[in-house]
């Protein structure tokens, strides 16, 4: 029994010494790895320097396409249509004959008129002579005034007469000619609401079809009074200025591509819609190939003014606290990170427009943002677009200004 204590005893002691000796190695082994790791690294980060540019300043509204001009064609005497003249959803041209109303009666009545004025121009010669040879026989006391009176208010009457004949031939000519419905103005005409044989009453509530002009075309978007406030006193401090031209406007079109052709801002309304808080922009554009209709649903991007002093900061440089307030983390002059709050105003392609917060100069940081506090030292190297990566510079290298507004 003894023997076997001393055999269990010394077992435990070489198991205790193996636990020490791998516990020391292990701890050795941490030393040395400790003792080889730099005391510290800096942060690599890719970083913007910003500057000052001149950007043109927009905004996008929405709104609907409007025909330039719009006729309702009704009839401008009664009558029965004799033949309509036109293909429904055709253009038409400026005067084009749409409807016939049987001209019959019309031309009746205008031969009736001819017919009378030109017997009463027969009567004027024989009138009008006697008139003359009473006025002489009266100097020479053969007849007596009465008669000379009697043949002067007859050729008087006569004439008034002839002139009354004239005025009605005239009518009868205007309402002849109306036999014909054309079109005021060109464009594209929509359907008939009558056909041959039809009866039409002069100027009736109901239009016989409508032509609207398509080329060019009106396009009518809404603006917020808050934001025309806006515009207006930004121009009158100066932080931008206004186009003294007419501004080009862009269109969007209701699939997201852009119209190929560009419009111009007619003028913007005096009057305050009371139940939107709006005014209405009117815009003209080109429609050669017919693409706008009217009614159609678009986005029009209309020109604000030019900023000459504006601060653009790329969007992947900004962040925001846990409140939404947004920020920008900057290197200093001795490589370390410091935080920026910002005031931006709207996003311009892929840069946020800074209203404050940001001077030229600044670096801001837009990769290695992760984890990433203020007071960190870091190594900054600019950052390049096109490769989307840090450009490592050449150590003689010389920071490059960007943009005709760099400083």
């Amino acid at each position: 029994m003894a023997s076997y204590g001393i055999i269990n005893n010394t077992a435990r002691f070489k198991l205790l010494s193996t636990l020490f000796l791998a516990v020391s190695l292990l701890f050795g082994c941490n030393d040395g790895a400790d003792t080889a790791m730099p005391a510290s690294t800096s942060r690599q980060v890719s970083t913007v320097a910003i500057h000052r540019q001149a950007v043109t300043l927009t905004m996008e509204l929405s709104g609907r396409t409007t025909p330039f001009r719009i006729a309702e064609i009704r009839p401008r005497i009664s009558g029965l249509i004799q033949r309509r003249l036109f293909t429904e959803g055709s253009d038409v041209k400026e005067g084009e004959v749409l409807y016939l109303i049987d001209p019959a009666p019309f031309q009746a009545e205008y031969n009736n008129a001819l017919a009378g004025l030109k017997q009463a121009q027969a009567q004027l010669q024989s009138v009008g002579s006697k008139a003359e040879r009473y006025e002489k026989l009266l100097e020479a006391k053969t007849v007596s005034q009465q008669d000379y009176d009697d043949a002067a208010s007859a050729l008087n009457e006569l004439n008034a007469r002839i002139r009354s004949l004239q005025a009605s031939l005239e009518v009868a000519r205007i309402n002849l000619g109306y036999t014909k419905i054309t079109a005021p103005i060109p464009g594209r005409i929509g359907k008939s609401s009558v056909t041959d044989g039809a009866i039409v009453t002069a100027y009736q509530s109901t239009a016989l079809t409508s032509i609207q002009q398509l080329d060019p075309i009106y396009v009518d978007v809404p603006q917020s009074t808050t934001e025309l406030l806006r515009i207006r006193n930004s121009v009158g401090k100066g932080q931008f200025k206004s186009n003294s031209q007419q501004p080009e406007v862009q269109l969007i079109l209701e699939d997201g591509t852009l119209y190929p052709h560009e419009g111009t801002l007619q003028f913007s309304d005096v009057t305050v819609d009371q139940t939107t808080g709006t005014v209405t922009l009117r815009a003209i554009f080109p429609n050669p190939d017919k693409t706008l209709l009217p009614g159609m649903f678009v986005k029009a991007v209309v020109q604000e003014g030019v900023d000459e002093q504006a601060i653009l900061v790329p969007q992947q440089g900004v962040s925001r606290d846990h409140r939404g307030d947004p920020y920008a983390l900057i290197v200093d002059d001795e490589s370390k990170v410091q935080l920026r709050r910002l005031v931006l105003d709207r996003a311009i392609d892929g840069d946020w427009l800074v209203v404050s917060g940001l001077v030229p100069g600044d670096r801001v940081i837009v990769e290695g943002l992760q984890r990433l506090q203020p007071g960190t030292e870091v190594k900054a190297t600019p950052f390049n677009p096109a490769q989307g990566q840090a450009a490592t510079p050449a150590p003689d290298a010389q920071p490059r200004k960007q943009g005709a507004g760099a400083e």
